[in-house]
Formats: structure tokens, sequence, C-alpha cells
């Protein structure tokens, strides 16, 4: 590779750990949203609406020509993409911790990068390398100590809607991929957060859950979540995804448990095990063999940033 290449790879690798570090917060401002009466469905919706807004400004001044680099057909695929896979992996993930404990829950979530590898090899000819393989074990064993051995009793109900979660969302990245090879990863992120916050709403009004009456000192946490776990996180995600491709992406990603330690601590108090902060390095040790990593591939693919 030469130096350009190097730094473009670089580029992509710092792109999705931002993007990691933007989810990561997500729990953090959910915890402040919910002390001020704010609903589960509520945050989704304003959530995606807003940065729905944003993206869609952004795209009107800076890609005055939008309309016409896009098809019917791709506009359909992205309104599949975030208001099909990306709320059915939510939903997914909120039912499940309703029959097992979050930190099975989690864990069978983080499940995703398998699941991203073995449909990349099959999608899009990625290989599939014992080196790449061993990097998601490593990771995995992390975050078993990270989130810690569940106690009490195991549902299967529970466990198959994590486990599907996880296959949801690795959809969700492998075909994302797919959209952000043809258009602006901007377009993407504006059309899957618009389809998802449509679908949290029509979801919201169908069970009465989609409410705003709760108190103002929830909105400094809900913009915080908007800007910087969904605006400058998704963003990030798409264009390091679309250097690093979707199966680094996704183990590099895998950090983002870490980083919801670490804050947690920082604001809440909450006391980290040395198990977890074990957890923790190992998590970073498999994300940082990624980077290392280098696969032979049999053609050169063509790096571009949005």
């Amino acid at each position: 590779m030469t130096e350009v290449e190097v730094f473009i790879m670089l580029t992509g690798y710092l792109l999705v750990f931002l993007s990691a570090v933007g989810f990561g917060l997500i729990p953090i401002f959910a915890m402040y949203s919910y002390q001020s009466g704010v609903t589960v469905t509520t945050l989704l919706f304003l959530r995606f609406a807003i940065a729905a807004f944003f993206f869609f400004a952004y795209a009107v001044f800076k890609l005055k020509k939008w309309t016409l680099t896009i098809s019917r057909k791709q506009i359909i695929f992205m309104v599949l993409l975030g208001g099909g896979l990306y709320t059915v992996q939510s939903l997914f993930y909120f039912l499940s911790v309703q029959y097992i404990t979050p930190s099975l829950a989690s864990l069978l979530v983080y499940l995703y990068p398998i699941f991203v590898a073995v449909l990349s090899f099959f999608a899009n000819k990625e290989p599939f390398s014992k080196s790449l393989f061993a990097s998601i074990v490593v990771s995995l064993l992390g975050m078993v100590l990270i989130l810690g051995m569940p106690n009490g009793t195991i549902q299967g109900k529970g466990v198959l809607l994590a486990i599907g979660s996880a296959i949801v969302y690795s959809l969700f990245i492998v075909f994302g991929n797919r959209v952000i090879q043809q258009i602006p990863s901007i377009l993407t992120s504006a059309f899957v957060t618009l389809s998802a916050a449509l679908s949290f709403f029509i979801w919201g009004i169908s069970n009465g859950t989609l409410n705003f009456h709760f108190s103002s000192t929830g909105w400094p946490s809900i913009l915080g979540m908007v800007l910087f776990s969904t605006i400058l996180a998704m963003f990030t995600l798409f264009a390091g995804m679309n250097i690093t491709g979707p199966v680094k992406a996704s183990i590099l990603s895998m950090i983002e448990p870490f980083i919801t330690a670490i804050f947690s601590t920082l604001l809440f108090n909450e006391k980290i095990a040395v198990t977890q902060i074990i957890g923790g390095c190992i998590v970073l040790a498999g994300a940082i063999s990624v980077v290392l990593m280098r696969e032979k591939r049999d053609s050169t693919k063509e790096l571009r940033m949005e």
C-alpha cells in the first residue's frame, strides 16, 4: 500500500472509532432523558426525526443536485433499510430484555460481527481469513468480561429475540454498505433516519407510547443524542465503513460498551470491576488487530470518500 492509501485507511479507522464513541454515549444520554420522563418511543422518534431534518438540510445546501443522483429504487431501498431493518433491530432488542437480563441481551447482540462476516463472504465476496475470525473471538471474549456473566433463569424466547436483533443489524450493515457505494453517505443517513422516525411515530401512535409531556430538562440530553450519537455517529460510520469495509467496521465498533463503561464511571460514579477493565483491554486488542491486519486480496478495491 502506498502512503496515500495507508492514510486513507487510517482515516477510515478513525471515522469508525468516532462513530463507536458516539453510539457508546447513547445509554448515557438515554439515562438523563428517562429521568426527565421521556419514553423510549418518544426519545427514538425525536432522535431520528431531528437528525433527518439536519441531514436533508445539509443535502439541500451542499448537494444541490442530489435529487438527480439517486433513483426511485435506491430511495425505496434506503427506506426499507431504515424503516424496516433498523427499526426491527431496535424492537427485537428492547423486547428481548423483557425475558433475559440486559447483559446477556447485549452480549448476544454483539454476535453481529460474525453474521456480518458470513454475509459479506457470500454477498460481497469478502475473504474470511483465520486472523479475522481470531479477532472476532478475541473481541467476544472481552465482551463477556465487560458485561459480566449473566445470572438468573434464561428464557429461550429472549435469547432468540436478541440473536434476531444481531442478525437484522448485520443485514443493515452489509446492505447499507452496498448503498453508500453508489450514493453520498449523507443521503443514506438522511433517508435511514427519516424512515426510522416514521416507523417509530407509527409504532408510538398505535400503542400510545408516543407523548411529549416530559420535563424541559430532557431536551439537552435529547439534542446531545441527536448531535453526537446520531448525526455524527451515523455519518462517520457510513463514511468509515465505505473505506474499511463492513467486516472491519463492525469489529472496530465493538469498543462501544467500553466507551459506555468509561463515561458511566465518570458521570454516574459506577464502579468497574477488574474483570471489566481486562475485558475492555481485550476488546481494544481485538480492534487494534483489525487495524494491523493486512489481508491479501485478489483485486484492489478503489477507496473513495464522499
